[in-house]
């Protein structure tokens, strides 16, 4: 006996793109744990979502871009398949409204009147500030120029494939020390994908410098890289 197909979902009729932050303790918090957080949301706001079809339906929701666990973020970006049209404005503050503390939607539009291209497609850099603790600004700044003089920069990392190794120099764009004495960072986005925290690790493999434990990561930007000015499009700008 055959089994019964599943009853075929209708498409979203409107997409939502949503920039969020991740702050505070909030950091901590893993992306699958961040994802699930954002579905109890959207159930809670009444959000009318769209589902997949299939035997075991879901809400439409694509994430695109997420930061490391322990990295806060000011660009982070979700993006809501709707079964009706909504404001995109209102949709934003009802989701901002149920979401925990520390997840806070920054702006959300509709993605027919935003940059063409999928979501992923529209995020090919990252800006950072990563904090040395108490390094030095001059240590700090010879560090950034031992890095940047080298053509490629090896560093090793675990991953789910075990130890991998890699460039971490041909990913960075730009790359200065502030006033302040943080490391000001412009990263595209690659394959394999380089963290702000594999720079840090590159700074030492360059320089020898021992730059302690980074006590935050913080994304500033995400966006459309410009090559040549270094600049970071908005992904929901206007068309």
């Amino acid at each position: 006996m055959s089994r019964q197909q599943p009853e075929q979902q209708a498409p979203p009729v409107q997409r939502i793109r949503i920039r969020y932050a991740k702050r505070g303790r909030l950091r901590f918090t893993s992306h699958r744990d961040v994802s699930r957080a954002i579905e109890r949301a959207v159930v809670r706001a009444g959000i009318p979502m769209a589902y997949s079809s299939g035997f075991h339906p879901h809400p439409r929701i694509s994430y695109a871009g997420a930061s490391p666990t322990g990295a806060a973020s000011e660009s982070e970006y979700v993006e809501l398949g709707l079964a009706e049209v909504r404001e995109p404005v209102a949709v934003g503050e009802a989701l901002d409204a149920v979401l925990p503390d520390g997840l806070d939607v920054v702006a959300a539009v509709d993605a027919a009147s935003s940059a063409a291209g999928s979501l992923s497609d529209l995020l090919t850099a990252s800006h950072w500030l990563i904090d040395l603790g108490s390094t030095p600004v001059e240590l700090a700044q010879q560090a950034v120029a031992a890095f940047l003089a080298t053509d490629s920069v090896t560093v090793e990392r675990m991953t789910k494939k075990g130890l991998r190794s890699f460039d971490c120099r041909a990913a960075v764009v730009r790359l200065t020390v502030t006033p302040e004495g943080d490391l000001d960072l412009v990263l595209e986005h690659t394959v394999p994908a380089v963290r702000p925290d594999d720079v840090v690790t590159g700074l030492r493999e360059a320089s020898g410098l021992e730059v302690p434990a980074t006590g935050l990561l913080t994304r500033v930007a995400q966006g459309v890289l410009d090559r040549a000015s270094g600049a970071i499009g908005d992904p929901l700008a206007t068309r």
